[in-house]
């Protein structure tokens, strides 16, 4: 065993495989970044140049562009308030706050330090226990999956702080919108009004583009001549230390976050994005001081950071041992084992296992990497993006149109893209929060595929409320979904009761 494990540790430090990986990290961080460059889309690029490769090098590679893109977003949702991936959408919540504070730099080592811890822990766990939570995961069938999507919905209660009624009918925009295009169960033409482009829905990184992004060039021509945000990016000495003691003081919070981002990752079809924002959402709800959360502090940021990178992790556990992609991005990886001859299954794991444990020891080296280049890269690429106001929004608003046309080279999507931009700055001038929109968008087809199948099979069985209402996993996310809904109750009158206690000390 010695040996075997000696010889997978040579097999990832060694010189040609560790370049390639730490090439892909950095490819990876780049492309994450980039509003509109995905991390499916980097390795669906990236996938002809592996045809040639050994199977050892290419996986290593595409590997570290997976980390370090889900790692990437992060730097221009912090600096430019868009998020480069979908998993970054929670981290834009606190971390444009930040820059628009000044505190900038705090902001980037968080998301350094808490995705490499995310990132690591999830690797670890994925290394170890893979088959287990894979199984855990082949529980969820369409009933699980409905309440997971509901569940997933009454974190709009976190999300519109400063008004529940407008949140709501923000999350209901976003249902809306996730229904255009093909019914996932039947077909049905929906809300295409003739435009055959719209077959497909609206992507959803066309989605997240228009809505953080477009408001925001607005915003930066608003405030022209005044104090610019991308200015107040400066490094500044001691803060990246005391940034990470700091961190270092709540493990309760990225342990918390990590768990999450792996329990997620590994339900098929969830993703970093949901993980993210599960993850922000329950670190407001037990913070002491809930409502600075969406003003700009780090636990915000380490929340969604440390949860979306530890879902790289989880995501890959039902790939590896049943053939179900976790996320998107490993159904990118699914086609490149199958492209080099190997098993999905027990043979992964036996046959081909020198592969596969190289692989998945190199995944933790690659966010050790990814850490270290995110700590000391991310500000070589903040000063891509530290210019003035009349550089910047054009600069930012070409990318928002080459990022949305390139997804599926097609200007309808640009269309749309500067379609959502215009409702999220008018919906933002209205006290109108872009989240729960995105999250309507995001959990929609998860709910409506969900609903749909576990009332086919309730009909086939002869009872709706059986399917729904008696699996033990559907009785756990129902539970869960009324504490959802009744702990911003529980949390105003723990408030009232702390302010209560506080006067009569003050009168004593």
């Amino acid at each position: 065993m010695t040996v075997d494990v000696l010889t997978l540790l040579a097999n990832v430090v060694n010189p040609v495989n560790f370049s390639i990986m730490t090439a892909g990290v950095a490819g990876g961080i780049v492309v994450g970044a980039l509003p509109g460059l995905t991390a499916t889309m980097g390795l669906a690029l990236l996938i002809p140049f592996t045809f040639t490769m050994e199977p050892i090098p290419a996986l290593m590679m595409l590997g570290g562009v997976y980390v370090g893109a889900i790692y990437g977003g992060s730097i221009s949702a912090i600096l430019i308030s868009t998020p480069g991936t979908p998993s970054a959408i929670a981290t834009v919540f606190d971390g444009f706050p930040l820059t628009r504070k000044g505190k900038a730099e705090h902001a980037l080592v968080t998301a350094a330090f808490t995705s490499g811890v995310g990132g690591v822990f999830g690797a670890v766990i994925l290394l170890g226990i893979a088959p287990p939570l894979a199984r855990f995961a082949l529980a969820f069938g369409p009933a699980e999956m409905f309440w997971v999507a509901i569940f997933g919905l009454t974190i709009i209660a976190t999300l519109a702080s400063k008004s529940l009624v407008k949140g709501l009918i923000g999350g209901l925009l976003g249902l809306l919108l996730s229904s255009i295009g093909l019914a996932p169960i039947g077909g049905d033409m929906r809300f295409t009004f003739g435009f055959w482009q719209l077959q497909g829905g609206i992507d959803l990184i066309v989605g997240l583009i228009g809505l953080f992004c477009i408001p925001e060039v607005f915003h930066m021509l608003e405030k022209k001549g005044e104090k610019r945000y991308f200015e107040l990016y400066k490094p500044q000495k001691g803060v990246a230390r005391s940034t990470i003691i700091e961190l270092i003081k709540k493990p309760v919070l990225l342990l918390r976050s990590s768990i999450i981002g792996v329990i997620v990752g590994i339900i098929p079809g969830a993703g970093g994005n949901i993980a993210g924002i599960l993850s922000y959402d329950q670190a407001a709800r037990w913070s002491k001081h809930p409502e600075e959360f969406g003003t700009g502090i780090i636990d915000g940021v380490a929340a969604s950071e440390s949860a979306n990178n530890a879902a790289v992790g989880g995501a890959l556990v039902p790939l590896l041992t049943f053939g179900i992609p976790g996320a998107p991005p490993a159904a990118v990886l699914l086609g490149v084992l199958m492209i080099h001859g190997l098993r999905i299954g027990p043979e992964l794991f036996t046959t081909f296992g020198h592969i596969t444990y190289t692989f998945l020891i190199a995944l933790i080296m690659a966010n050790i990497v990814m850490f270290v280049l995110g700590f000391y890269g991310a500000r070589q690429v903040a000063r891509m993006v530290n210019l003035p106001e009349n550089l910047i929004a054009p600069i930012v608003a070409l990318l928002c149109v080459i990022g949305s046309f390139a997804i599926r080279n097609n200007m309808l999507d640009v269309g749309i893209m500067m379609s959502f931009g215009f409702i999220g700055y008018v919906t933002r001038k209205l006290g109108f929060d872009p989240g729960p929109i995105v999250l309507g968008l995001i959990l929609g087809p998860i709910a409506e595929i969900g609903l749909t199948r576990a009332m086919l099979l309730g009909k086939a069985a002869g009872s709706i409320w059986v399917v729904f209402f008696t699996h033990p996993i559907s009785i756990v996310l129902i539970i869960l979904c009324v504490l959802s809904l009744l702990w911003p109750v529980i949390v105003r009158e723990r408030t009232k009761r702390r302010i209560q206690r506080g006067e009569k000390v003050g009168v004593e």
